[in-house]
């Protein structure tokens, strides 16, 4: 008898700490998530083209979900580009309807409406990517750096603290997709 509970008391402790280790793993990939949804709405947040429309976002289990209306195909697009490129990411199901009702004020005029103009489309993705990426990086000032594109060249613009902000800086554009050169002018503050 004493063997059967000992048992017992023994099954249940692994249960425990099954049951245990399930619900870590639950908020650990629940937390992911949620990292995850931060850095998406931020993403389009961040873009210029974007940030005015009503878009939605929806992570579970790195799977992002983009609800919500844009004025067409092109920011439709550019919305999954953008986010299919972040950390974490395993796939988006882009759910988003294109309204041309929605108009975007803000909208980049060198957009071809017919969604024809890749560049503009490129440039647009790697200025959020490059600006997304120095605002999550926590040796960058971010937000005291602006970046623009143009035709795959990324310039940086701004003030850091230090050359090694710098070159970390230079570095992120550098590696980012689809970027072929990067001018630095950032100033290091003295």
């Amino acid at each position: 008898m004493m063997k059967r509970t000992t048992l017992a008391v023994m099954m249940t402790f692994a249960l425990a700490a099954t049951s245990a280790t399930v619900a870590a793993n639950d908020w650990k990939d629940a937390s992911k998530d949620a990292w995850i949804d931060g850095k998406a709405e931020t993403t389009l947040l961040l873009n210029g083209n974007l940030n005015s429309f009503t878009i939605d976002t929806d992570v579970k289990n790195g799977v992002v979900t983009l609800t919500g209306n844009v004025e067409n195909e092109v920011d439709k697009a550019l919305a999954e580009e953008l986010i299919e490129n972040l950390d974490g990411v395993r796939s988006v199901d882009n759910k988003l309807m294109v309204d041309k009702s929605a108009k975007n004020k803000n909208h980049d005029k060198n957009y071809d409406r017919n969604g024809k103009d890749g560049n503009a489309l490129t440039d647009a993705k790697i200025t959020t990517v490059v600006k997304t990426r120095l605002l999550f990086e926590s040796e960058v000032s971010g937000t005291s750096i602006n970046v623009d594109t143009k035709d795959g060249t990324v310039t940086l613009n701004g003030h850091v603290d230090s050359s090694a902000e710098k070159d970390l800086a230079m570095a992120i554009a550098k590696k980012t997709k689809d970027v072929k050169n990067v001018v630095n002018n950032l100033k290091v503050n003295h």
